[in-house]
């Protein structure tokens, strides 16, 4: 495996073949993606990606960087990276969160979490409108790494204080196998 890595962020108006065109520029440079999240988020096309290749593909990357902007019509962000020091010691746990739309529900539960000493390896959100009612609705999806020093009673605890405190529908469940 190609030890040269970088993160690659991008974002601009969603359009037809948006992902075609951007691979395409990475597979051109030579470069391989490991991992990569896309979304389309109002009109508006997001994705972060690491990349792997030799030295010279992540400098050919960075450098033609301006150059893949204006041809696929993205901002983007080339940052070089390494692979993470360590493991981080720990059990993944999927937290999930449903409640009423309202602002600070994310900061709320994420500086809980925070103050737990506790990872955010991947979060998402959402809102949509309630069956029936139409009212709107949030819900979060975090994957999470609880360290061993961390009692997972005392956590459960304090999400359920937030729940009282905040009228939140939250769920905490151990990961019990990777797909």
């Amino acid at each position: 495996m190609n030890k040269n890595l970088a993160v690659l962020t991008a974002v601009g108006h969603d359009r037809i073949g948006i992902v075609d065109d951007l691979t395409s520029s990475i597979e051109q440079s030579g470069g391989n993606i490991l991992e990569s999240r896309m979304s389309v988020l109002g009109g508006e096309f997001a994705v972060i990606m690491l990349v792997s290749g030799e030295k010279r593909t992540i400098s050919s990357l960075i450098t033609n960087q301006e150059k893949m902007e204006k041809e696929i019509e993205l901002h983007i962000e080339i940052k070089p990276t390494n692979q993470p020091d360590q493991d981080l010691n720990g059990i993944p746990y999927t937290l999930k969160c449903v409640s009423l739309d309202s602002p600070g529900i994310i900061h709320t539960v994420t500086r809980y979490i925070r103050t737990e000493g506790i990872n955010i390896e991947n979060l998402e959100t959402e809102t949509a409108h309630a069956p029936w009612t139409g009212a709107p609705l949030f819900r979060m999806k975090a994957n999470v790494i609880v360290p061993l020093s961390v009692s997972v009673q005392e956590l459960r605890n304090g999400l359920n204080r937030l729940e009282q405190e905040k009228d939140l529908d939250i769920s905490f469940k151990a990961v019990t196998g990777k797909v």
